[in-house]
């Protein structure tokens, strides 16, 4: 599942990361996502078997640009639901380990059916 959200925030043009990837050395990039996987857990069974799991994602995007912090998410938003993602909400601020930078973050979820 994580390829589809990679594939998903990269056809957006910005760097993608998993959180908590930079060194202290590391320059942050202007402009960047990260993601975390929460959790990944079955959502239903039957006849004691799993028939789904829930893949549960945080996405965050940092930027030097206050505006294009809300603008990005916005973007990232709307192509995770069309990728069959389910956000609620249009975010939430998430802070940065950068005075230079402002983030925003939403939790994004995914049912995946298994076979």
């Amino acid at each position: 599942m994580e390829d589809l959200l990679l594939s998903t925030l990269g056809w957006l043009g910005y760097p993608v990361f998993r959180q908590g990837s930079f060194s202290k050395k590391d320059k942050y990039p202007e402009h960047f996502f990260t993601f975390w996987n929460n959790s990944s857990v079955d959502g239903a069974h039957y006849d004691n078997r799993a028939v789904s799991c829930i893949w549960d994602f945080d996405v965050n995007f940092y930027s030097t640009d206050p505006a294009l912090t809300y603008g990005a998410l916005e973007e990232a938003r709307q192509a995770l639901k069309e990728n069959g993602f389910i956000i609620s909400g249009k975010g939430y601020d998430v802070g940065s380990d950068e005075a230079t930078h402002t983030g925003r973050g939403m939790n994004a979820l995914f049912l995946e059916m298994e076979g």
